[in-house]
């Protein structure tokens, strides 16, 4: 069994009794980023994709602005009592001339898989580090939307076997799937996707949308105008401040996407008869 899905024994009651069974769990385990050898932050997460969610993070904290501002990021010494590596600590050694968070405000963040760590305290902080402008694209058919949830959910492989790990998938316009990850953190999801898009090359993400498997908070909102994104799509509730950033940013943001029905709370130009 891997470190994404870790099987369990329990007691299950059904029916008046007990009944000694197995179960699959969403794997967690803490994950310490390095930045030229200096702790930067520790965040809750579900192992694999590790160097994608490293980069998706670094870049929603202004850390860095492109693949090119990484010259290595590499596992390093996390060992358990045996001495074997835990591949739970990832040194980030930054290119030549990009500035040393150490040196700035940036400082230890302690994060779990529920609230995501977040750097920026305010709209206003987050709207002056933003790098791309909010784009015009994409259009996306009300149809379309309504189908993405069930989209991402067959896609959401780990989910199928524990029913504890959130997802965040990348689609095209047309409503093809691009990528999808995975993570008990929604926040370590999102992370993962704009991470991949990041080491290919292909940020900003102004002709595709995000689709998130949980509620849309601020920092989900965050990441997605941070990585040029047009459009967010959440199966459930956003929060107020969610919403207000979405609005003061220009995004889409789209929530309580069900079978028939989905709550369009900012950003109607994108959606074809709004």
């Amino acid at each position: 069994m891997s470190r994404t899905i870790v099987r369990t024994r329990l007691r299950k009651f059904s029916a008046g009794t007990f009944v000694i069974r197995e179960d699959n769990l969403a794997g967690e385990e803490p994950l310490e980023i390095r930045v030229n050898g200096t702790a930067l932050a520790t965040t809750m997460r579900t192992p694999g994709n590790d160097i994608e969610l490293v980069h998706g993070f670094l870049f929603a904290e202004g850390v860095i602005g492109g693949r090119d501002d990484v010259r290595i990021a590499r596992y390093c010494d996390g060992v358990d009592e045996q001495g074997r590596n835990t591949f739970n600590v990832i040194d980030v050694e930054l290119a030549a001339g990009v500035a040393d968070p150490s040196s700035s405000r940036r400082r230890l963040v302690a994060g779990n898989s529920a609230c995501g760590i977040c750097g920026s305290s305010s709209i206003e902080a987050i709207m002056a580090d933003s790098r791309y402008p909010s784009p015009t694209g994409p259009l996306v058919d009300p149809e379309l939307i309504l189908r993405f949830p069930d989209r991402l959910q067959a896609a959401q492989q780990g989910f199928e076997r524990t029913g504890g790990l959130h997802a965040t998938g990348l689609f095209g316009s047309a409503g093809e799937l691009i990528l999808s990850r995975e993570d008990v953190g929604r926040h370590n999801a999102m992370d993962k996707v704009i991470g991949a898009s990041l080491l290919a090359g292909a940020l900003p993400l102004h002709e595709s949308v995000l689709v998130t498997s949980s509620r849309a908070s601020f920092e989900l909102v965050q990441k997605a105008v941070l990585a040029g994104c047009g459009m967010l799509v959440a199966v459930s509730a956003p929060s107020s401040l969610a919403v207000d950033l979405a609005r003061k940013s220009g995004l889409t943001l789209i929530g309580f996407t069900r079978a028939e029905n989905f709550n369009l709370y900012s950003g109607a130009a994108r959606v074809v008869g709004a």
